[in-house]
Order: C-alpha cells, then structure tokens, then sequence
C-alpha cells in the first residue's frame, strides 16, 4: 500500500514520530539536552495517544460520558460525577508526562523546569485524539498559572503541588469557573457572593457553565465580596477545594449540560452553598488575574484546534490514497490534489504561527519581553485562536466530505472531530468577544502599529520573492486600513475587526510560511507558494495548477 507522508499503517500510528515539521520547531526552541529528552518522551505519548488514548476516546464519546450521580441510596445529595475506567487511564497517563507540572516544577531528568512549548506540543499530540479531555487539562493549566503567579505562599502550598503533581502527590484537577446566567461573556453581571467568615471566606450563588466539575480538585471562582463595587472591578479571585476533610464543600451540581461534542469534559451547573474559599492575590484584582489565566487558555483552544486539523488532514489524505472511484484512487484526481495539498499548506503554516506565538508566551510569563512584545502576545493569542478555531471546523467538514457517506458514521473519526471543534470557536471567547479585544489593544496600545513594524522587520530579512512581494503589497494595504479603524467610531470598530483579524491572522502566517520556505527548504518551498497563492486569491482561471504540479513531492509516495 502506498503510505501517504504523516501517515503510518495500520497498528504502528505514533502522531510524533512523522511530524517533522513539529520536530523542526522543537529543534529550533529547545536546548540540547531538553530536545533529546523531549523527542524521547513525545515519541512514548505520540504512540499512546494515537493508540490506546484515541481508543478511549471514542468509547468516551460514544458510550462512556461522564454521568452525575446526584444522590446516595440514602438520599442524600453527593453530586457525584462518574467517569469510565479508560477515561480514568488518560487521566493518570497524561498528567504524569508533566503537561501541567512541569511548568512549573524541575523536570527530574534535566533538573530544571520545562516550557509551554514542550507543554503544548504535548496537547497538540493529545488534541489530535481527545481533545474533549484537553479542555480539563487546559483548566488545570491556567489553575496552575494562577496559583503560582498571584497566591499566597499559604494558598500555593496548599494547592500548587496537588495541582502540579506528575505521580508524586495527589492530583488536584484544576477549573475555572466564569459563567452566571445572567452574565454570560459580561462578567461585571457576576453575583456569587463571598461572606467573610472568620478567617475564611465562603461562597454562595451558582456558576452555570463550569467545565471539569465533580473532576477538579480545585476551582478557581471569581465571587463578589460584600460590600464591593459593583460591575468587573469588585470581583475577587478564590481558591476553592471542591472537597474539605473528604466531604464536599458546600457544593452542589445541579445538572450536567448534554453538549454537542467535547463529551470527556463534565460541563455543569455547580450551586455554592457556603463553600469554604481562599482569597488568590489582590482582592480587587480578581478579573485582572481571571483574564491572564484567559489568554493562556486561548492558546490552548488554538494548540486544540490544530491538533484537530492535523487528524482531519490525516484522515482524509489516508481515506483518499486508500478508496478507489471510476477506476482511480481518490488522489489521482486533480480536485482532490488540490484539496489536499491547501489543507496542508494552512494545516502546516497555522501550526508552526501558534508554535511562533509560544515561544513569544514563554518569553512573556518569564518577564523576558519588551512592551511591544507583550502587546503583540495578546494580539497574536486573539487573532490565532479565532483563526484556528474557524478552521478547526472547515478542516472537520473537509474530511467528512472526503470520506463521502462514510465521513458522517460514526465508526469512523470525522463526526467526532466536527462536533469537538465546534465548540472551539465558542470557548475562551467568541469571534465577536476577540473582535473586542483587538479594538481595547489599538485603542489602548496601537496594537496595530506594533503588528505591522512587527511583519515589516521580519519580511526585511527575507530574500526576495514573488511571493514575499505580494505579501508586502498585502501588508500595505492592510496598514492603511489598521489605520484608518484606529479613528473610527465604537460602532464601526466593532463592525470592522473580525474582518480585520482574519487578514493579520493571514499575513502573519504568510510571513511564517515565506520564513520556513527560505529556512528549511523541502517542501516548504511549494506549500509557501501555494498558501500565498489560496489565501490571497492570485491565481488566474487557467493559471498553473501548483497544487496538483507539487502534490506528488510534498504528499509522499
């Protein structure tokens, strides 16, 4: 059987063992020693999550969701959240590779702490199998994120290690919990309450979106103090163990949501019925910290939704080498050639762009950056995860459609991918919420100004190309137009970003694939060329067909 390149036979699949281009970027990141001991330990969890966890995974979604178990056979309510056994496995094999802890904690072998590049090329691994159970993961990440940076030595040892914990400690899950009923994305709305009690403070009111519930160890909830402002400057940041002295903590789940996809994660309705909680940080900072924890967990979101990309790609260039039609395999033809190759020049481009991005995060969280930097980490964060999200979805439908009446079974993976990615252009932030976030970074820090000298320095230390000159050409017109929305009205700034962050989204990958293209060469050279050519819409009816002309050099034989 001819074996497309990324792809492997049936029973030997490892998601990191033929992805050169994520090993390509690990290179080019990480120290020496940490790059050996990475490669060793993505090649173990790229087999496992390709075999055993993706196995898991669809027993998960199709007959294992979580199930609240609300009350005892005495009646009483103990909100219990029942779990399978493999999902239970994922769990236990998943944490202990130091996706969370080793963040923040010495990784033995090397005795230093690893990075969120290593961290996230684990989720990318992780997400192309289960992405559903990449959202608590990701929960316990910004968990962890803010134990570390805002609490108190007294908070961070009572939570930081259970949260961190690779087999060593008890696992404390982590969750963030956001969303009321009446506030939605409009936080300020927010009315769960903190009574000081004593020492302590205790919660009441609900949360009705909390992802990771009856799972997590410990929530991080933002609650009013009595006596607070009103609106988002009154909320404070708790910690909250969901379980004190093996009993719960005065809380209550009051209904697990049926959701569309995403089913490993429990996602409830959780009641604070005097909680006992724990002040993370500056009071009055509360939301401040909840939107640093935000902005990693859009990262997250971007790392699921390429993850998810890669498998659809997969699946459809390994259903079209397979499955034979009018005396043909499927990628004989050139429609299909120049299908497959599009989603793998943005497939590719989008990966290596969000990997660009982390290591400027890196750089970000250990206080390495100057202050253009950090602006343009959070444009960047804002700009790739609605990029990537959007396409998590178009790659899902693409692969059900190349599968045909296959792809909408569900013995086969595509359903799935669709229903996990669509909730990617939902959570940490909708479309609209991010078109926001661009408008208070180029009103607030002319976020814009710093994006376009950003491209412009890297495009000036590219040789000169065809397709680095229609990118300046792109890059100009862009630049009129960030200027232009810098002094428009509220109502027409809201109008205009969306539309605006999908051409910064393009040109920054742009100039991500122009860079790999001189850099490493291979076929980069033709995928470069190629997502130049699709996103900019250049070729003529008639025109060369570089996709089907490079389909053979860049897909394998």
């Amino acid at each position: 059987m001819v074996v497309l390149k990324g792809q492997a036979p049936e029973g030997e699949r490892n998601f990191y063992d033929r992805d050169e281009t994520l090993k390509k970027i690990l290179a080019q990141s990480l120290p020496a020693d940490f790059l050996q001991y990475a490669d060793r330990e993505l090649s173990s969890f790229g087999g496992l999550a390709a075999n055993e966890i993706d196995e898991r995974a669809r027993h998960t979604d199709r007959e294992g969701a979580p199930r609240l178990e609300k009350y005892d056979r005495l009646g009483e309510d103990i909100s219990h959240v029942w779990v399978n056994e493999g999902y239970k496995k994922t769990v236990e094999e998943t944490y202990a590779t130091g996706i969370v802890g080793y963040v923040h904690k010495d990784i033995p072998e090397l005795g230093r702490k690893g990075n969120y590049v290593y961290s996230f090329a684990q989720g990318y691994l992780l997400s192309q199998s289960e992405p559903g159970f990449y959202c608590p993961v990701t929960l316990t990440m910004a968990t962890a994120y803010l134990l570390d940076k805002f609490a108190d030595e007294e908070v961070k040892s009572r939570f930081l290690p259970h949260v961190c914990a690779t087999g060593n400690f008890e696992l404390f899950e982590g969750a963030t919990f956001l969303t009321e009923r009446q506030g939605g994305s409009d936080v300020g709305a927010n009315e769960v309450k903190a009574v000081k009690e004593g020492a302590d403070y205790r919660l009441y009111g609900e949360k009705y979106f909390a992802s990771n519930a009856g799972m997590a160890g410990v929530a991080m909830v933002l609650a009013r103090i009595e006596g607070a402002a009103e609106g988002s400057r009154g909320l404070t940041l708790f910690a909250v163990p969901w379980r004190v002295d093996s009993k719960l903590n005065g809380i209550k789940i009051r209904r697990l949501k049926d959701k569309l996809g995403v089913r490993a994660v429990p996602s409830g309705e959780v009641e604070f019925d005097g909680a006992q909680a724990y002040v993370v940080g500056d009071p009055s900072q509360g939301l401040k910290y909840m939107m640093e924890a935000l902005n990693l967990s859009r990262i997250c979101n971007a790392v699921a939704s390429v993850g998810i990309m890669k498998r659809a790609l997969d699946e459809a260039a390994e259903y079209a080498e397979r499955r034979n039609a009018f005396g043909r395999k499927l990628t004989e033809f050139p429609m299909v050639q120049d299908n497959l190759m599009k989603l793998r020049a943005k497939q590719e481009f989008e990966t290596v762009a969000i990997f660009d991005l982390i290591s400027l995060y890196d750089r970000v969280t250990e206080g390495e950056a100057t202050a253009d930097e950090q602006v343009l980490n959070r444009l960047l964060i804002a700009i790739l995860k609605k990029e990537s999200a959007e396409q998590a979805i178009h790659f899902s439908h693409e692969a059900i459609e190349m599968h045909g009446g296959n792809g909408y079974i569900e013995d086969f993976v595509t359903p799935r991918l669709l229903r996990d990615a669509q909730v990617l252009t939902v959570w940490e932030g909708t479309a609209n919420i991010l078109g926001l976030e661009l408008i208070r970074l180029v009103n607030k820090f002319s976020a814009h100004e710093v994006f376009i000298r950003h491209v412009n320095s890297r495009l000036d230390g590219l040789a000169a190309t065809v397709e680095v000159e229609v990118v300046r050409g792109k890059l100009k017109v862009l630049q009129v137009e960030l200027t232009a929305f810098a002094d428009f009205d509220t109502d027409l700034q809201t109008f205009e970003a969306k539309g605006l962050m999908q051409k910064m989204a393009w040109l920054y990958e742009n100039m991500i694939a122009l860079e790999w293209a001189e850099k490493h060469a291979g076929i980069y050279v033709p995928l470069a060329e190629i997502f130049t050519e699709m996103t900019w819409n250049t070729r003529e009816v008639g025109g060369a067909m570089k996709t089907v002309n490079y389909f053979s050099e860049v897909m394998g034989e």
